[in-house]
């Protein structure tokens, strides 16, 4: 059993999406070498599986598919698994946001540090190697409670995933907070300026004080299937925003039921002011639509057509087990399943979603298996894109900076039929997982 973190050294024997087998040299934190594997048995064969060398670990990957790590581009870690300590009802954006400003008034730094942290970790044992959390500026007479314990979380897991956090100021949140939180290490500005009752005078506040900061914004944009509209009025004040200050719009639900004309002119806004959007199926699946009971719309924004454009596209899981969403498995595997199903994407571009497009999204420097790229990689028990999305088996291993900071092995034990035997030949076809397996 290792000891982790480990520093990795080289990868073996790993399937590539399109399926190639690779050997990989990893330097500190970075890929430096991509060759086709050494075949086994082969006088060549320079490594030993799982074996620690003067630079750091070989690890085998055969029978796993390696990837580029995937990153989340928006979570909710101060409201996460909250749901069954709220029991909250079941419905629309309006119901969780009740719901939650009731529970969220008697919540302390270390309820919500708890949550967050379990919530991270979480996530980083799936594969996510960074994470972009809005963290809520809460109503009351602390409304700093939510920023200090993401602050605090970010500091103690800064060696296992690179956490930013953007300060998520509603229409009650007090222009002299959103400064306090900024002060208190928030990263970014945030915000849902749809929810205002002049959506666009909110947001031209908070992109005045992003701009007298210097920073970057990451908004909750036009979430609703025939809302406000705001995003035009992002594109044309960002347009002459310099690139170190990223522009980021998550949600964008409106986006996806505008008419083609319209959608073509907005789209190409945002191309034009290299906007990052962020698609959150799960969350929008589950939040748009309840008053459509038939021919439900589907509440994703137009990721096809984004993408089609040329704009940067992330994908996120958003909310996991509190009032905004009741489930989530904290994967992003299950993020990149539903822009398949629900959001008609390809395998690749989904997969592309959840880890390139995202750390694009989160100005992120370039990772994956590649010369020169950062060595945040995901290696999952399968062998072909279909498969590892469509099982997403616990089998992983997850590398951050070039070092494995997170390993699952599952074991399943089913029984066999009386007409199986594992010594003989069967007399049905058997699948691999009717044996022991790990």
């Amino acid at each position: 059993m290792e000891t982790l973190p480990a520093q990795l050294a080289t990868i073996t024997n790993a399937t590539l999406a399109d399926g190639s087998l690779v050997d990989v040299e990893i330097a500190g934190d970075t890929v430096v070498s991509v060759s086709p594997a050494t075949p086994a048995g082969s006088g060549d064969r320079r490594h030993d599986a799982d074996a620690p060398g003067p630079s750091g670990l070989t690890l085998d990957l055969s029978g796993f598919l390696l990837l580029t790590a995937p990153a989340e581009p928006h979570a909710h870690l101060d409201k996460a698994l909250s749901w069954d300590l709220i029991d909250p009802p079941m419905g629309d954006l309006g119901l969780a946001i009740e719901s939650w400003k009731r529970y969220s008034a008697g919540m302390t730094v270390d309820d919500i540090a708890d949550r967050a942290r379990r919530q991270a970790l979480a996530m980083l044992s799936n594969g996510t190697t960074a994470i972009r959390c809005h963290v809520d500026i809460l109503m009351g007479d602390e409304p700093m409670r939510g920023v200090r314990a993401l602050v605090q979380v970010r500091e103690e897991l800064k060696d296992l995933v690179d956490l930013e956090l953007a300060a998520l100021a509603g229409p009650h949140a007090a222009t002299e907070h959103v400064y306090e939180a900024l002060d208190l290490g928030v990263d970014l500005v945030g915000g849902a300026p749809h929810l205002a009752d002049d959506p666009d005078a909110d947001l031209r506040r908070l992109l005045a004080i992003a701009t007298r900061r210097g920073i970057g914004v990451d908004m909750h944009t036009d979430e609703s299937l025939d809302g406000a509209l705001t995003l035009r009025t992002l594109a044309a004040v960002v347009r002459d925003w310099p690139a170190e200050r990223p522009v980021t719009a998550g949600h964008c639900v409106r986006l996806g039921t505008l008419e083609r004309a319209e959608l073509a002119e907005v789209i190409a806004e945002i191309v034009a002011s290299d906007i990052g959007i962020v698609s959150l199926p799960i969350t929008n699946l589950y939040l748009q639509g309840w008053e459509h009971p038939v021919a439900t719309p589907r509440g994703l924004t137009a990721v096809r057509d984004l993408l089609e454009a040329g704009a940067r596209l992330g994908a996120g899981a958003d909310n996991v087990r509190d009032p905004f969403n009741p489930v989530g498995r904290s994967d992003a595997l299950e993020t990149a399943s539903l822009l398949v199903t629900a959001g008609h994407l390809t395998l690749d571009e989904a997969y592309a979603a959840v880890s390139d497009g995202a750390r694009s999204v989160m100005s992120l420097p370039a990772a994956g298996v590649a010369v020169g790229a950062k060595a945040e990689l995901l290696a999952v028990r399968g062998t072909t894109l279909s498969q590892v999305i469509g099982e997403a088996s616990g089998d992983r291993y997850v590398v951050h900076r070039g070092r494995l900071v997170a390993h699952s092995e599952v074991t399943r034990r089913i029984a066999l039929p009386d007409t199986l035997t594992t010594t003989g030949q069967p007399t049905v076809p058997a699948a691999e997982s009717l044996l022991e397996t790990r």
